[in-house]
């Protein structure tokens, strides 16, 4: 095995294929929340930390109007061909998501699977949720994944995905090596291991998370008084199904309304 140390979103085809693979829920979720929760009809959408755009673009040839930025060069890339190769305008563009502006205001916006965690600190965080805020029409919409730390029972400390597309197989694996609840901070390892038919290559990477409690999240949000809570739903993506976070509670999607 051909051992590869390297960044897994230098590499969109595959972060796609291990991501992709399952957007319907996700997908169905937004737009269901778009319907139910937003004061007017949801037209213009923006994500922040968009990736390879595996939502952007199929929310995009639904006929909404999307838009979308990360930090990774090789991730707008992918994310704007794909757009184009679908007869849709490159939409994607290289920024931080605590340093961004938009030209217009959108109706919506979303965050689905932890890249909010990836600021790292308070004011990078809070930075973020004002600029999505300010981003927003009254009445908008900002939907908003992660997975949190519980305060009760067992934590999960390691994940897996497998994917797979004609021939290239790709299985993932993410781990928690190290957490640091004063600090907040959460060092995690993860593999890809790609097979191919002439090739297999294990690309080794490692990563940081912001660790919240539903406290923290709780005081967190306190500071942007533009956003209410409206729904609190999970991983299940059920928009019937609001949950009641409870201590043990580890991922939560928050539905936040600019008022």
């Amino acid at each position: 095995m051909e051992i590869l140390r390297a960044s897994v979103y230098d590499f969109p085809h595959y972060y796609d294929l291990v991501y992709g693979s399952d957007w319907k829920a996700e997908f169905g979720f937004l737009r269901g929340s778009f319907e139910r929760y937003a004061e007017r009809t949801v037209h213009r959408v923006f994500e922040p930390a968009c990736g390879t755009g595996r939502l952007l673009f199929r929310l995009a040839k639904s006929g909404l109007d999307l838009s979308g930025v990360d930090l990774n060069e090789r991730a707008v890339e992918y994310c704007n061909k794909r757009l184009l190769r679908h007869g849709l305008p490159a939409a994607a563009w290289v920024a931080d998501m605590a340093a961004f502006h938009l030209s217009e205001e959108v109706d919506a916006a979303f965050n689905m699977i932890n890249s909010f965690r990836h600021l790292l600190d308070e004011t990078t965080a809070l930075r973020h949720l004002q600029l999505m805020a300010r981003s927003l029409r009254h009445g908008g919409l900002y939907i908003l994944g992660f997975h949190m730390t519980p305060t009760r029972g067992e934590t999960t400390d390691e994940e897996f995905w497998s994917a797979r597309r004609g021939h290239l197989v790709v299985n993932s694996h993410l781990w928690t090596r190290r957490r640091d609840l004063c600090r907040r901070l959460e060092h995690c390892d993860m593999t890809y291991d790609v097979h191919t038919p002439t090739r297999l290559v294990r690309l080794v990477d490692d990563m940081m998370f912001r660790t919240y409690t539903w406290s923290q999240v709780q005081e967190l949000l306190e500071k942007v008084p533009a956003f209410q809570i409206v729904g609190v739903h999970d991983f299940a993506y059920d928009l019937n199904n609001q949950i009641r976070v409870m201590e043990s509670t580890e991922d939560v999607v928050l539905v936040l309304k600019r008022i």
